[in-house]
Order: C-alpha cells, then sequence, then structure tokens
C-alpha cells in the first residue's frame, strides 16, 4: 500500500468574515499525480500556500511524508518542487544560471549541482538557450525554465499551480509530458489547472474544490459516475414532430430531449444502447438522418454540474 505523501486535516482558514478553507481534508499517496480543481474563489491557491506554512491557519494538521509541516521543517521543504503560475525568474541570470542559483538552494555539492542543473535543462529542452536571458525567451520556453528553476534539485513533492497559461500548443505538449515524465521517475505531483483536458490527460485521482470545500473526490470515472448525464446523443435531423419527440422521451434512461441547430440533443442517465433505441424511434417514423454523435461526459461536464460554474481563465 502506498505510503500518504500529503495529509491535510479538518483545515480552516479565515480572513476575517470570509471563511477561505472550511474544514479541509485531502490525503495525497506516493505516485499519484492529484488533481486539485475549482473555480476562481473556491480556496485552491488558499490550500497550498497552507501545505507549504506559507500562511498560518486558523484550525487543522498538516502533514508531509508523515511529519508535520511548520514554517521552519526544512528537511521537508528541501523535498519539495514549487512552480506556481507567474514566472518567478531572475531577469539578471542567464537560463542556466537561473536553474544553477535555485538548484544551489538545495544541494551544495558542487558537482552534483552541476549534473542537475545540466539534467533538468536537457528534460525541459533548453540546451539551446542556456546562455539566453529571461526576456529574451518566449512564453513557452519561459514557462519551461519556470518549471526546471522548480525541479532541478529532483525533489519529491512537486507542486504545480497553473503552469500552461498562456503558452502555445507545442510547449504545452512538452510540458504536460515532462509532468508525466517526472511522476514516472517517482515524484508525487500536485497539479492545478483550468484546462480541463490536461486534467484528464495526466491525474491519477481528483478533489474539486468550491467555497472552501470539498465536494467531490475520486478518479475521473469516478466523477463521471456522480453526474447525472451520462451520454449525450446528437442526431441531425429536420424537426421532429410531437410524436417522435414523446417516444423518445419515453425511452428507458432518457431525461431529457431538445432540437436546436438542426439536431436532435438526446441526454440520457445510465443505461446501454441509448443510440440504437433513438435511432429506432425515427426510423419507424422514415426520418432522414445525417451524422449522429455520441459524447460520454468530459471532466469539465462533472465540474459544471458539481460546481455549477464555469471555470475562468484567472486563478484564485
Amino acid at each position: 500500500m502506498a505510503n500518504t505523501v500529503v495529509k491535510i486535516d479538518n483545515l480552516v482558514k479565515r480572513y476575517k468574515e470570509l471563511i477561505a478553507l472550511d474544514h479541509l481534508s485531502l490525503e495525497i499517496k506516493e505516485g499519484e499525480v492529484f488533481g486539485l480543481l475549482g473555480p476562481n474563489g473556491s480556496g485552491k491557491t488558499t490550500t497550498i500556500n497552507c501545505l507549504l506554512s506559507l500562511l498560518a491557519y486558523d484550525k487543522g494538521t498538516i502533514e508531509i511524508f508523515g511529519k508535520p509541516m511548520t514554517p521552519t521543517s526544512y528537511d521537508i521543504k528541501r523535498e519539495i518542487g514549487i512552480i506556481m503560475q507567474n514566472v518567478a525568474v531572475f531577469n539578471e541570470l542567464t537560463v542556466m544560471d537561473n536553474i544553477d542559483y535555485f538548484c544551489g538552494l538545495y544541494i551544495t555539492d558542487k558537482a552534483k549541482r552541476k549534473q542537475y542543473v545540466e539534467e533538468a535543462i536537457r528534460f525541459v529542452g533548453l540546451e539551446d538557450f542556456t546562455k539566453f536571458y529571461p526576456r529574451k525567451l518566449s512564453g513557452g520556453l519561459l514557462r519551461r525554465l519556470n518549471i526546471a528553476c522548480g525541479i532541478a534539485h529532483k525533489p519529491k513533492l512537486i507542486i504545480l499551480d497553473e503552469p500552461t497559461v498562456a503558452v502555445d500548443p507545442q510547449s504545452r505538449n512538452k510540458i504536460l509530458e515532462g509532468i508525466e515524465q517526472l511522476n514516472r521517475d517517482g515524484a508525487t505531483i500536485i497539479y492545478t489547472s483550468h484546462y480541463m483536458e490536461e486534467v484528464e490527460q495526466i491525474c491519477t485521482r481528483i478533489a474539486i474544490m468550491d467555497k472552501g470545500h470539498k465536494v467531490a473526490e475520486g478518479s475521473k470515472e469516478e466523477l463521471k459516475k456522480m453526474i447525472k448525464n451520462t451520454e449525450t446523443i446528437s442526431i441531425e435531423v429536420a424537426e421532429p414532430s410531437a410524436e417522435v419527440n414523446a417516444e423518445v422521451a419515453a425511452l428507458p434512461h432518457v431525461y431529457k430531449n431538445e432540437y436546436t441547430d438542426g439536431k436532435l440533443h438526446v441526454y440520457c442517465s445510465g443505461g446501454k444502447h441509448n443510440l440504437i433505441r433513438v435511432l429506432d424511434v425515427l426510423q419507424k417514423h422514415d426520418m432522414h438522418i445525417g451524422r449522429v454523435y455520441s459524447e460520454l461526459p468530459t471532466l469539465n461536464d462533472v465540474f459544471l454540474e458539481i460546481t455549477g460554474k464555469a471555470l475562468r481563465d484567472k486563478e484564485d
């Protein structure tokens, strides 16, 4: 059984009248890529800051690697890598010097540090940019530098807070592939993002927060089973008659159907062979059928149904 890397128990954080974290509990196991999701103001960033002992909290406990986390837990902090949404590098230092500086905060042996820096540069694909200053880098390359600075010392726990904001698709893929490789190499990852497709791709378990609470937790498959909609069927067809609509609505597992933009949309909750049943009804009435789509719920559908909110582009 995997060891517990992070344990947050009954955490409460208040800002005067505002309760930012309301009795939050989380447990993250060794080797997980743990997605922490929530709309703006849900408490994700506050959770991370409390986890790192950058914020004092009012109640609860936090343990990392089985030890209490405090502002002076330097032995624990040496094993943590942090890549925040806002790029944090020195504009006066080159790419290599930036990585060397941040690695040097943890690794004092010069030979080992040199090796680690070179490995970090190769890992993020910045071999051709080692002598560049940050202001000369594109947004995607700057994000890669930010990641290299956070992981060069080979931490066991890596926290990535919106690492792919405003980067080009090529750099985003490079970053995501790098995160998966870090995980394969043994790191436990905490990942926050507003891009649901990223979370679906890399996260093994996910918690959704809202208003300081954990409102759902599980694998993406488990989360998708929590919502009403399990399949959305869309069929290009002439507008159905009232009789056809009534027959479709009466089918097993159909809880809603509507006609918009030249398509019949049928929403199902559970069951199998829903598409076949809908097509049987249409064919019985000799309706000409165009393109047919059957979509399973996405993580974004889960998020919207559970929180009632859309993810936005800014962090809380």
